[in-house]
Parts: structure tokens; C-alpha cells; sequence
């Protein structure tokens, strides 16, 4: 009896449990099911539009054409002519073997791409005759087309997904295409919409006998959603052009705003040259063999230089704001800073200004190295120690976004270094002071900024303390952007007042100032140049190159439109070539025109080419920048 209720019992258990486990795979584990990963089943895909992308004035950047890839299944392909297929495909045998190999270790059952972007006079021709290689057969898909041939840094471009992605991800197949930099990558979700499924069941034979559970799976494709950018691309395109034959970064932002007008990087490149089958030779070209210009690399939000000069304004509001110095403070200038008793403990200084009172507005107007090193002295001398000094200084620097990535939407980024307390205690065994690092007085030393976060600090400059976050996208299918990082302004920690004898002093630097020669009738500029020396060290030997020219600058000076950092790699004094760029800049922005009287200066711009300057510099690994004028 007792043997019969134990077996009875065991029978009962096993029943349940059974009964249980096909509830969960038939109820519940199947609203997870993929049948992508049945091998009985054929999944057939309808690519969706890509969205479109349009500039803030309606301007189409990024539009969509069709392309032709020859895809294979390998479990369905069945012994053929490979020579036969080849000719067809205009390709080797040792590139078919290549291909296929690639497909089986993808999977045997799923469709991969064996052959990408088929010309179009190849597409007809072809269609008629691949019925005859199970297996094979050609997949529409969706690659991009650039109206306009520039903004490549902002736009990206849309790349292969690689094989580890294509195994870890469920929506992406081998060799279908994703956003691989720029706004492509960062609103990629948003961008590529979502591909229709189509589940089909197969026999033994691997003929398709219909749907696979009436469609219970199946999708329909949705388009991705359209983006409108804050790029004014005229601007972005005239901004190219000015640094054509240069090196360096602009960027331009609307200060009420924080929307980017003009991102550029230069050398800069077509987008154009990464679509279609010349993606990857021409790929090849940008991000390998061209290590010396790197069109590639964005150098608006990845460089990050010395700001120079226009750094003094930094120490000039925090010098206002911890109340070391007023408006009306004055220091004098002997041709220069001692910071110590050697010889070469001096750092010279260029204003023109010998040992006479300077005010903080003549200070900025001729960029006095003295005023401002002093000025920097008292701000870090001001606290009990050095290390508490530059705390706090660093604490103010920190308010404006710099030493941080702004988090801006776009994938690309560096955070430049504003050094504290701590950097100096590790580096110095002994102890330092404001001295030690005085050439952070003046934009060099160990600070470094990338030309974005010199902008939006200008930007906040402008707004008279507070910024919003800079951002390149206005809208998502025509509904406004909502983000608060994006609409809500972020202040500083240096009060409103402060800012007006800086402004003015600005202002100056286009009226009497190191500026005056790139004013524009009837546009109230205030701006800040700066010049970075800079050496490279070839062969052990230190040799010295030519200047960087350094700009930043907003305009009008009331109810300000644009603020922009204009930075031209070896460009020389920022007075020569970063000043008037960006007075052309601001000009086209808000004129919409470059008057004649500026017409020779346009000119001299577009003519202006620095690569006999460029050709000098074999090896860029090892830069130290120092001195500013």
C-alpha cells in the first residue's frame, strides 16, 4: 500500500511539475519569445526610412536613398557554381570563401550581408539571375545622402554593426547599419525607427508553407523620427570656409539659449565620402593613413589647448567676486611678472605699459600678463594655505563648466583640466604656492579647455552668470525639446554685478584694445584675444613654432545673439587671424552678409593657408605651450 501511494504521489509530482513547465513556455516565457532563434522559421525584414535631419532654418542636412546588399543564409544555400556566382558578383573566389565564412560563424540560420551596396546598374541585372543560388537574394536597405557637403563632425555617419553587437542585440543583424558618431550615434533610438518582421514557417525541405502562428509575431516598419539641429548650416559652412588651409576649432552659441549654431572642426571632410561602397576605403583613408591632419577628429569638443588671454577674465570676475580687487585697482607693469629671484623666474608681458597704474579695464583691453598674476597671487593667497587657495579658486573656475564634460548631446567630449589643491600637494614634494603655478594667472600652465567649453563660458559672460547647457538638437518630429539639462539655466558663482566692468572691459578690447583692427560698423563686440606659444620637442631638441591665435567674443554687447571661441592651431597673434575671423563670423550671423568695407578682410581670411606652417610640425606627441601676449 505504501509503495503503491508513494508511486502514486511521484506520478502526481511529476505531472504538476511538467504541467507547470509548459505553463511558463506556453504563458508566460512566451510573450518573451523571440522565434528569430527557431531555425524552422524565416524572418523576412522591411527597413523602415531613417529619420531626416534639417538645420534650425528648414534646411535638409541628412536625407535617405535606397541600396542593394546580397545577403545569404548558409543552412539554405545548396552546392552551386562558385566561379558562375562570382563573375556575377564582379569578386574572386578567395573573397566569396572570405564572405561566407563570415556568414556561417555569425549563424548558419540567420541572414547576413555577403556582399554590401551592389551598384545600381548592377541591381537589375543581378535580380534576374540570383533565383538560381539558393540561399542568396537581395536586400533593399535605407543608406544615407548629405544635400550639403559639410558639418560631418556634427552629422556622423552610419556604419556596420559589428559581429559581437549583432550576437548581444536582438534588433541589429549582421551587417545591418547604425549611427557610429555624431548625432547618427548619440539619437540613433530615435533616428532608425524600427525594422518590420515578417515570421515565416519553413518544411524539412526549407520551403516556406506559411505564416508562422497567423502573424502573431509579425510588425509592421516604423519610420524614425525627423530632427531639426540648432546648426545654422550657412553659418557652419561659412565658418568652414574661413578655416580652410587651417587647423582648430570653432564653435558658436546662441547665450539665451545655449543652442549650438556652429560646431567646426578643420580639416574637416565630406560626409559624403562615407556612403556607399567607397565608405570603406575612403574610411580607411580618414581614421588611418591621415594621422597628421585628422579630419576626423573633432577638435571643437575634443582639443584641448591652453585658452591663453582670454582666461583673465575668469581671474578677473573671481578676483571681483572673492573682493581681492575692484574695478579700480591698479597694479603696474615692468614689462612683466617677477615670481622669483633667478633670471629666468620672470614672466614678460606685452601691453605696451610701463610702470604706470593699470585698471582691470585697460588690463583686459591690452591683455596685461602683470595685472592678472597678480590678481591670481591674491586670490590664492587669500585663504589660510595654498591648497585651500586654489580650492576655492578652482570651486569658481568649476561654475562655468569647464574641467568637465558639459554634457551636451553629442558622443564626443574631453575635459580639459582645471587643477586644484590636490594636484599641486601630489606633484610638489615641497611646499608651493601661488607662484609656483602662476602661469594659470594667464590661461597657461596646466589649465587646458577644450574651444566648447570656451564658448559656453563666454556664453555665460554674456548672460551675466548663468548658461544652458550647449545642445545641438531643437526638435524631435517638430515637438520642442524638453530636456531640463537643456532649458534650465545653470548659475555660476559669481554674482550678477560683477560681470559689467568685464563686459566693458571686453568691449574695450574691440574699441582701443588688442581687437580694435576687426571691429564691424554698427555691432557692439565684446570680446578677448589671445596668443599661446608652443614647442615640440623633434629629435630630443625643443623648437619652438609658431603661435596659436585664440579668440573669444559675443555680440551685440545688449540682448547678445551669438557668443563664439575661435581657435586657429599655429595661427599667430589672435589679434592677426582669430580676431578678424570672428568678426566675420558675427557679422554674416547677424547681418546676414559681409558689408564691403569688410569684404578685404573676408578675403585675406579665405586666402590665409598655413600649411607651409603645418609641414614643419613632423611629430605633434609631445606639445608644452607657455606665455601668453
Amino acid at each position: 500500500m505504501q509503495k503503491s501511494f508513494l508511486l502514486y504521489f511521484l506520478i502526481t509530482i511529476t505531472g504538476i511539475v511538467f504541467i507547470g513547465r509548459l505553463f511558463q513556455l506556453q504563458m508566460i516565457n512566451s510573450k518573451n519569445y523571440n522565434p528569430i532563434h527557431n531555425a524552422a522559421v524565416k524572418v523576412v525584414y522591411d527597413y523602415p526610412e531613417r529619420g531626416y535631419v534639417y538645420d534650425r532654418n528648414g534646411k535638409l542636412l541628412v536625407a535617405n536613398q535606397l541600396s542593394y546588399d546580397v545577403m545569404v543564409q548558409p543552412d539554405q544555400v545548396k552546392p552551386l557554381d562558385t566561379l558562375e556566382l562570382c563573375s556575377l558578383l564582379k569578386i574572386d573566389k578567395k573573397s566569396f570563401l572570405k564572405s561566407f565564412k563570415k556568414a556561417e560563424r555569425y549563424a548558419r540560420y540567420l541572414p547576413s550581408v555577403f556582399l554590401k551596396q551592389l551598384a545600381k546598374e548592377d541591381f537589375a541585372f543581378l535580380q534576374e539571375k540570383l533565383h538560381k543560388y539558393t540561399g542568396f537574394y537581395i536586400q533593399k536597405r535605407i543608406i544615407r545622402d548629405y544635400p550639403v557637403p559639410g558639418a560631418a563632425n556634427v552629422l556622423g555617419y552610419i556604419g556596420e554593426v559589428n559581429e559581437q553587437k549583432a550576437r548581444n542585440n536582438d534588433y541589429y543583424q549582421q551587417g545591418e547599419l547604425e549611427g557610429k558618431d555624431g548625432i547618427e550615434r548619440q539619437y540613433e533610438e530615435v533616428l532608425r525607427g524600427r525594422k518590420g518582421k515578417k515570421y515565416l514557417n519553413r518544411n524539412r525541405f526549407n520551403k516556406v508553407i506559411g505564416s508562422f502562428k497567423n502573424g502573431t509575431f509579425d510588425t509592421l516598419p516604423e519610420n524614425g523620427k525627423d530632427l531639426v539641429l540648432t546648426l545654422d548650416i550657412e553659418l557652419q559652412m561659412y565658418a568652414q570656409n574661413l578655416m580652410k588651409g587651417k587647423r582648430g576649432g570653432i564653435v558658436a552659441i546662441e547665450p539665451a539659449t545655449g543652442e549650438i549654431l556652429a560646431l567646426v572642426t578643420a580639416p574637416s571632410y565630406d560626409p559624403n565620402m562615407l556612403v556607399g561602397r567607397k565608405r570603406s576605403p575612403n574610411s580607411y583613408k580618414l581614421f588611418n593613413l591621415d594621422s597628421i591632419e585628422k579630419p576626423t577628429f573633432d577638435r571643437g569638443l575634443l582639443a584641448a589647448y591652453p585658452p591663453g588671454s582670454p582666461f583673465k577674465m575668469m581671474n578677473a570676475l573671481i578676483g571681483l567676486q572673492e573682493n581681492v580687487i575692484n574695478k579700480n585697482t591698479t597694479f603696474r607693469c615692468y614689462e612683466g611678472y617677477r615670481y622669483g629671484n633667478r633670471p629666468n623666474e620672470f614672466m614678460g608681458c606685452h601691453c605696451g605699459i610701463y610702470n604706470k597704474p593699470i585698471a582691470l579695464k585697460t588690463a583686459i583691453a591690452k591683455s596685461c600678463n602683470s595685472y592678472f598674476s597678480n590678481t591670481y597671487k591674491k586670490i590664492v593667497e587669500k585663504e589660510k594655505n595654498s591648497t585651500e587657495g586654489l580650492n576655492n579658486w578652482n570651486k569658481h573656475v568649476r561654475s562655468f563648466g569647464l574641467g568637465n564634460y558639459l554634457g551636451y548631446d553629442l558622443p564626443a567630449g574631453s575635459p580639459g583640466l582645471i587643477p586644484d589643491g590636490k594636484y599641486y600637494d601630489n606633484r610638489y614634494k615641497y611646499t608651493w604656492n601661488a607662484n609656483t603655478n602662476i602661469s594659470n594667472a594667464i590661461g597657461q600652465g596646466e589649465v587646458l579647455t577644450t574651444p566648447i567649453q570656451l564658448a559656453n563660458f563666454t556664453a555665460a559672460i554674456a548672460n551675466k552668470g548663468n548658461y544652458i547647457t550647449p545642445h545641438i538638437v531643437k526638435k524631435v518630429d517638430s515637438k520642442l525639446i524638453d530636456e531640463p539639462n537643456f532649458t534650465i539655466p545653470k548659475q555660476t558663482t559669481i554674482d550678477k554685478n560683477n560681470f559689467s566692468p568685464v563686459i566693458e572691459a571686453m568691449h574695450e578690447v574691440f574699441k582701443t584694445g588688442t581687437g580694435k583692427f576687426s571691429q564691424v560698423k554698427g555691432i557692439e563686440i565684446c570680446g578677448k584675444t589671445g596668443t599661446a606659444e608652443n614647442f615640440i620637442f623633434k629629435d630630443g631638441v625643443k623648437e619652438q613654432l609658431e603661435d596659436h591665435s585664440i579668440l573669444v567674443a559675443f555680440a551685440p554687447k545688449n540682448n547678445p545673439k551669438i557668443a563664439l571661441a575661435v581657435f586657429v592651431e599655429n595661427g599667430g597673434y589672435g589679434s592677426t587671424i582669430a580676431a578678424p575671423i570672428s568678426s566675420l563670423i558675427i557679422e554674416k550671423y547677424i547681418k546676414g552678409t559681409i558689408s564691403a568695407q569688410n569684404k578685404y578682410r573676408e578675403k585675406s581670411i579665405l586666402e590665409k593657408n598655413l600649411d607651409h606652417i603645418y609641414d614643419k610640425q613632423i611629430s605633434k606627441k609631445e606639445t608644452i605651450a607657455t606665455g601668453t601676449k
